[in-house]
């Protein structure tokens, strides 16, 4: 045999073991389809619990579509590939999961492989899942077998090649997908060993709250140090949170139970439908999540105190800075009536001296909440703004961040501010359009 054949032999041999390799490193057997269980066969008690797990898990959120269906998926979540589809978990025999049986359904959470065994996109974050106990993946599946059937087609996702190649995913979850569980720390107690368990888990606060690196995975280097989302900035929770006030345990909790805190300010965006379905939940759940990312910032130290205290007695003094600038004389205009009322929250404005958006590192968000204002809960005792997009220009609303920033902050001036502001009003309308519904799912029905 030539020298050349010999080459072309080797060649043609690690061509061939490397595509068994990534057949049999990529390929899951399709499990058995079932007919869907009379929702009556299914124990009530084991529903109530997967409901609130549901809840915790942020669910309606990203499995529908504003003025769709429940639990009827795409819903769109971009990504830096392009867009990916959530699908439709309702028990539906056709296009949803009622032909799961719930060893499919907790191999989806656990490996991120569906019922015909495709890879499923890390978007459905079973990364974090993926820890999720035997017990609650039974009762989440009880919940969803249980919901309305709704007919929804997936759509199709808008990925560039080879991000649209599902082998792709099964190399990302080689790099990426740990599935070990969250092991009790001996050394705290049950409830921070409970909020870990969620937070890691069930709740995947990470998600959102850590970078992500080029290929989409969370930077573990970088936990809980700030991400984004929707066009909003997923502030950081750890150490580094801009929040003016250091946050702790009970602030934590008040705030993901009612969505806003006299001290921090207001839940928006994304995270305004989390603190929504959170509303729901058992409040010892809340009270442990918040227990455990209390911890996970850390005690601030002496001058992140003092800059604390610092904060909370200038929102607790009387303004009375005359408007001898633009951004004076709009904010004076527009805002002052309630943010400088004296009026606790929700009824009056948060003192912007409080306020994590306008000490945050860009614009974004703040940019967002102008253009938008904040909707009212409706039933509830809830903060409320009205929306300046359609009363403010791009250049008007620059102006009057830029002097919230200078008079509110201690943080430098932002830079590029009016093209952010741009950008968030394109983007306003397809994320009202896009987003759920704000429901909430209640306890007492099952």
């Amino acid at each position: 045999m030539t020298k050349a054949r010999v080459i072309v032999a080797i060649m043609a041999a690690l061509l061939i073991g490397g595509a068994a390799t990534a057949f049999v490193i990529a390929w899951r057997p399709a499990l058995a389809a079932i007919d869907p269980p009379a929702p009556k066969s299914i124990d009530s008690a084991l529903v109530k619990r997967g409901r609130e797990l549901a809840a915790i898990g942020n669910c309606i959120n990203c499995h529908t579509v504003r003025g769709g269906r429940n639990f009827a998926g795409g819903l769109a979540v971009p990504t830096p590939f392009g867009a990916v589809f959530s699908s439709n978990i309702t028990p539906d025999a056709e296009t949803g999961i009622g032909r799961w049986s719930e060893e499919a359904f907790r191999r989806a959470m656990r490996a991120g492989v569906d019922r015909e065994g495709r890879h499923l996109y890390p978007t459905f974050p079973y990364d974090h899942f993926t820890h999720v106990s035997d017990q609650d993946d039974r009762a989440l599946y009880a919940f969803l077998m249980t919901r309305e059937p709704v007919h929804a087609p997936p759509r199709d996702n808008q990925l560039s090649f080879p991000f649209n190649q599902r082998l792709a995913v099964a190399g990302w979850k080689l790099l990426f997908l740990r599935r070990d569980a969250i092991k009790a720390d001996a050394s705290k107690s049950a409830e921070w060993n409970r909020g870990a368990y969620l937070v890691e888990g069930l709740a995947h606060c990470g998600s959102c709250h850590t970078p992500r690196n080029v290929l989409g995975a969370e930077r573990s280097t970088a936990a809980f140090a700030g991400g984004d989302v929707d066009n909003w900035q997923a502030f950081a929770i750890n150490a580094q949170s801009p929040s003016p006030v250091p946050w702790n345990a009970d602030a934590l909790y008040a705030y993901l139970r009612n969505g806003w805190h006299t001290d921090h300010g207001t839940a928006r965006g994304p995270m305004a439908e989390v603190v929504s379905n959170l509303s729901s939940v058992s409040p010892s759940d809340v009270r442990a999540i918040a227990t455990y990312m209390a911890d996970i910032s850390g005690a601030p130290p002496q001058d992140r105190k003092l800059k604390g205290e610092a904060a909370l007695a200038q929102a607790k003094s009387v303004a009375t800075t005359p408007p001898d600038s633009p951004g004076a004389a709009i904010y004076a205009a527009a805002c002052a009536p309630c943010h400088d009322s004296g009026r606790p929250p929700p009824y009056g404005g948060i003192s912007l001296a409080l306020s994590s958006t306008i000490s945050a590192p860009d614009p974004r968000n703040l940019a967002n909440i102008v253009l938008s204002g904040v909707r009212p809960v409706e039933g509830e005792r809830s903060p409320i703004m009205p929306a300046f997009a359609d009363s403010m220009d791009d250049a008007q609303i620059a102006v009057l961040l830029n002097y919230l920033r200078s008079r509110f902050s201690e943080q430098p001036a932002w830079t590029g501010i009016e093209k952010i502001i741009g950008e968030a009003r394109r983007t306003q309308t397809a994320i009202l359009t896009t987003s759920a519904p704000a429901e909430k799912m209640q306890r007492d029905k099952p």
